[in-house]
């Protein structure tokens, strides 16, 4: 197999996860993406958890969101670390869930800023994270997409499609029709 159609294979009809995709998922950019996840959920989580029992009368809002966002980066990071369809389906969700949070209370953080007394981690799209909040889960949604052992891939310009059937010639076609 050349370099260039590695991963081209189409993981199995029943639903289970073939090694592959434990082998895609858990490499390079995956190993990266789950690393940034797992920090980004202990950071949120440990904040928001100091912040609520400290002084959560002074932003309960803000520091619900917060941990409603280590919450979700949690989900989030265990659902990329296992494997199967299922997996792959609560990771695609915890990542949606986490890119419409950044993007509706980026957003109101800054056309109401009265109702985020204090910062979240979501707060003007995740600026006091280094806007990893915005960033992470686009990040995220390509890597499942691109990682996804049952999407159609195409082949490289030039080469041959695998088939999984025998290729019949035109002549045993044709001489089967004429009987």
């Amino acid at each position: 197999m050349s370099p260039l159609t590695r991963g081209s294979e189409v993981g199995p009809a029943d639903g289970s996860s073939p090694t592959r995709e434990r082998d895609s998922r858990m490499s390079g950019l995956g190993r990266l993406l789950v690393a940034i996840y797992g920090i980004l959920a202990l950071a949120a989580t440990v904040r928001s958890l100091y912040q609520i029992l400290s002084r959560f009368n002074e932003a309960p809002v803000a520091y619900l969101l917060s941990g409603l966002a280590g919450a979700v980066y949690i989900v989030a990071t265990i659902a990329l670390i296992r494997q199967g369809p299922w997996w792959r389906r609560v990771a695609g969700a915890a990542i949606l869930f986490e890119l419409l949070g950044v993007l509706v209370v980026g957003t109101l953080s800054i056309t109401l800023g009265d109702l985020f007394p204090h910062d979240t981690v979501w707060s003007v799209y995740g600026r006091g994270y280094g806007f990893i909040p915005l960033l992470l889960p686009i990040a995220g949604l390509v890597w499942l997409w691109r990682s996804d052992p049952t999407r159609v891939r195409s082949e490289p310009i030039g080469s041959e499609p695998i088939r999984s059937e025998p290729i019949r010639s035109e002549a045993a076609g044709s001489s089967e029709a004429e009987k």
